[in-house]
């Protein structure tokens, strides 16, 4: 599962960009118990979500010009330009340059084969995010794509993830971890978008989101102007699991997982 024990392509950080940077803080502080704290007038308005003091994502205000409003996960990386060199090599973009961002990190925003954005964090003063799978936290990502294949390649050429086909309800979830990873090191997963009618409108990165009480969490982001596309579901093994969208179109998952088998 993800944790803050980061490596090289593992999920390190996560930030919501948006069109409505005081309804989003509303909207997530009511949902999961964040405060929003301004990274300084040096920021251009970005700022940190936390939790009980811990730092837990980022958010930004965007314009129409920059796209809709989404979670936008990032991988860490030894070597921002050397990984953004690679995503192009293997068929893909870069759609933010590698920069310093004021002496805390390297970051990057690249798309993969089929056009889906993500981000890299090469880690300097910032390591990431500081905590990972509590409630209230990042837990699990998943990739939405037309081809799980050449999703596959590219990720392994760009950032040497590697996949496993895992046995799932109804067929197998190919999973992905770090290069040279374990079960233990699994972060996510690679999914069809033909397999998901509630996710199938554009490949994207899903974030998941631990909570104490899936049912509850979903009741309450609709009752705060969110959107549900996939009620609350339980999944054997795994947890109980619903799909959202917040009051301006950003996507994420929320899942009460199951507590693994001693």
């Amino acid at each position: 599962m993800l944790t803050t024990r980061f490596v090289n392509g593992a999920p390190n950080w996560i930030d919501v960009s948006t069109s409505d940077i005081d309804g989003a803080t509303s909207f997530y502080s009511s949902l999961f118990g964040w405060r929003f704290q301004s990274a300084g007038p040096d920021a251009g308005g970005y700022g940190f979500f936390q939790l009980d003091g811990r730092t837990v994502a980022g958010a930004m205000q965007t314009t129409a010009e920059m796209g809709p409003p989404s979670w936008t996960v990032y991988f860490q990386s030894d070597d921002a330009q050397a990984t953004a060199k690679a995503a192009e090599q293997a068929h893909g973009s870069v759609l933010v340059q590698p920069m310093d961002v004021m002496g805390q990190g390297h970051m990057a925003v690249l798309a993969d084969q089929a056009g889906v954005p993500f981000g890299i964090w090469q880690p300097a003063q910032m390591k990431g995010i500081d905590v990972a799978g509590e409630p209230g936290s990042l837990c699990w990502v998943e990739l939405y794509t037309p081809d799980e294949a050449a999703a596959a390649a590219f990720y392994h050429r760009t950032l040497g993830l590697e996949t496993s086909a895992v046995p799932f309800p109804g067929g197998t979830y190919t999973s992905i971890n770090p290069a040279d990873g374990g079960d233990d090191d699994m972060f996510g997963g690679i999914v069809p978008l033909s397999a998901d009618p509630a996710e199938a409108a554009s490949a994207h990165w899903l974030p998941y989101f631990e909570v104490e009480d899936t049912d509850a969490v979903a009741a309450k982001a609709e009752e705060l102007g969110g959107t549900l596309r996939m009620p609350p579901t339980s999944v054997d093994g795994v947890g109980r699991i619903a799909r959202l969208d917040d009051p301006y179109g950003a996507r994420f998952a929320v899942i009460r997982s199951t507590p693994p088998q001693e």
